[in-house]
């Protein structure tokens, strides 16, 4: 690896990881976009890496933190880790049956919609709070 490739990969793992500690997200909207746009892998390449770093305890300390505040559903959380093994597991299957293009479409059409949603709701709070 060169030592731009290093400089870039610290870059995108600790944006990602402010960004998970702070509104919970991180692996697919950050990483994986970054991966293909800024160090040309393919789309599954980003989501293998991105399902890698994810596999690793590298949200223990966020976690942590939020557990001290009170404000972990375990019960919750343990129900969706263990079904999200099941769709993980199927969800890959199905992607690398896919072409990469059309994975990548899909995805940011998903992003697109969820951001959309995300800051029509985030106003609409705004605008209720100041009334």
């Amino acid at each position: 690896m060169t030592p731009q490739t290093i400089f870039m990969l610290v870059s995108i793992g600790l944006f990602a990881g402010l960004l998970s500690g702070f509104v919970g997200v991180g692996g697919g909207i950050i990483i994986v976009p970054a991966l293909v746009f800024l160090l040309g892998l393919t789309q599954h390449q980003a989501q293998g890496t991105s399902l890698f770093v994810l596999m690793l305890p590298v949200v223990s300390f966020a976690v942590l933190n939020y557990w001290k505040s009170g404000n972990v559903k375990w019960e919750y959380g343990l129900v969706i880790a263990m079904t999200f093994i099941v769709g993980a597991f199927f969800g890959s299957k199905l992607s690398l049956k896919i072409s990469p293009g059309l994975v990548q479409l899909l995805f940011g059409i998903l992003m697109a919609y969820i951001s959309f949603r995300m800051i029509l709701s985030g106003y609409t709070s705004i605008s209720s709070d100041e009334s």
